[in-house]
């Protein structure tokens, strides 16, 4: 390999040069007050770099503030666990139908059933209930 295929190779290895870098800094001095209200605004934005912080708030960008609400994370965590149970007695329901009708006289069968699908609408109406409390939540808290 000759000198001028090396020197060419090298230029191509690594980072591409930024056209336009941020090669220039600037330094500001805060007071403990000053520091602790800049802490707040930094961790409500979101933002996982002081820097970027910054440039947004000098430069007028919108800044993103997100707050999270135990209360309602933990309401929704809830509402997801009694989904999946909700879940698990659909299946559990069409084995159990399953079962009965193999297992047990045409006439307990039905009694068996009848008990069964006391229960489902039982179910339903309870459903019906989380989903109204859910809608009346989420008026009330989300927006």
């Amino acid at each position: 390999m000759t000198e001028e295929n090396r020197a060419k190779k090298r230029r191509t290895a690594g980072r591409k040069p930024k056209s336009d870098p941020a090669i220039y800094r600037y330094g500001i001095k805060l007071n403990a007050e000053e520091r602790g209200h800049f802490e707040l605004l930094f961790q409500k934005s979101g933002l996982s770099h002081r820097s970027r912080f910054i440039k947004a708030a000098v430069f007028g960008t919108p800044i993103k503030v997100v707050s999270i609400d135990k209360a309602t994370m933990d309401y929704y965590i809830r509402l997801t666990n009694f989904y999946q149970q909700f879940q698990a007695i659909g299946n559990n329901y069409n084995q159990t139908v399953k079962a009965v009708k193999s297992n047990f006289s045409e006439k307990r069968a039905m009694a068996l059933l009848y008990k069964l699908q006391k229960a489902t609408f039982e179910l339903v109406v309870l459903s019906k209930e989380i989903i109204a409390l859910t809608r009346e939540y989420e008026e009330k808290h989300l927006k």
